[in-house]
């Protein structure tokens, strides 16, 4: 990969600057790492894990055990429509696919339950773009960040 293309990897355009993770537009090394384990590595996680939806908290996680692993916090925005903020894989788990089936599994879930999803989370926006089957979920009033040519 060129120097050139490596900032389109990581380009994101929120529908305001709030939404920005550091209220600049860069994004975290953690973040970037997720969304190469998203781009380079969309394999079977290299061990099981199950999913649970905490709707008290608002957070999807996935477990090993009695472990959570990563997570995937959401507001409820409406009815029909869940707003993804940010997927987190606990460093130890990292690199190992647990990003890409998480989100996979959120985006059944949300899709079994008849809802639609508004991205904050350049990881799962990145996922989608990989896997288009995902991208009806998208609430095209509400879409939340995008890909796009915005450079910090």
């Amino acid at each position: 990969m060129t120097d050139q293309a490596e900032p389109t990897r990581y380009a994101f355009e929120y529908p305001d600057a709030a939404g920005y993770p550091d209220g600049m537009g860069t994004l975290s090394q953690d973040q970037t790492g997720l969304i190469d384990e998203v781009i380079d590595d969309p394999h079977a996680p290299a061990f099981d894990f199950y999913v649970v939806n905490d709707e008290k908290t608002g957070i999807y996680e996935a477990i090993v055990g009695d472990t959570e692993i990563a997570g995937l916090p959401y507001n409820v925005a409406s009815d029909d429509r869940l707003v993804l903020l940010a997927t987190s894989v606990f460093p130890e788990f990292r690199k190992q696919g647990i990003a890409t089936e998480l989100i996979r599994r959120v985006l059944e879930d949300v899709r079994a339950r008849g809802k639609t999803v508004t991205i904050m989370c350049p990881i799962v926006r990145t996922f989608i773009e990989h896997n288009p089957q995902y991208a009806d979920l998208i609430d095209p009033k509400h879409p939340g960040v995008i890909k796009g040519s915005h450079r910090s």
